[in-house]
């Protein structure tokens, strides 16, 4: 299993970022997945997650409205964009395969996002 985000990057508030995370090596279109993230000096947090054949979405409190999530099965890449981005939003983005009961298994290696 390989999960490759990119993406992130220095952004001024209220600008936004799409993050991409291409998958490879597992039936992308078989496997709900999500975006978490990881504050400087923070636990990690949950940030949303698509379920297969694009299907339900859901998303945390704190980004509801500003990002959205979606996937296309056939270039096997599930993408988060993000709009009206805040300094709260200062984070290593981690793109997440989520096994049963959407449990994360797999996580990429990150994406640096800095609004500042």
């Amino acid at each position: 299993v390989q999960l490759v985000e990119s993406g992130g990057g220095l952004v001024q508030p209220g600008g936004s970022l799409r993050l991409s995370c291409a998958a490879s090596g597992f039936t992308f279109s078989s496997y709900a997945m999500s975006w978490d993230r990881q504050a400087p000096g923070k636990g990690p947090e949950w940030v949303s997650i698509i379920d297969v054949n694009d299907g339900r979405r859901f998303y945390a409190g704190s980004v509801k409205g500003r990002f959205a999530i979606s996937r296309d099965n056939a270039k096997e890449t599930v993408y988060l964009q993000m709009n009206s981005l805040k300094p709260d939003d200062t984070a290593v983005y981690y793109c997440v395969r989520n096994g049963y009961n959407w449990a994360g298994d797999y996580w990429g290696q990150g994406t640096q996002v800095t609004v500042s």
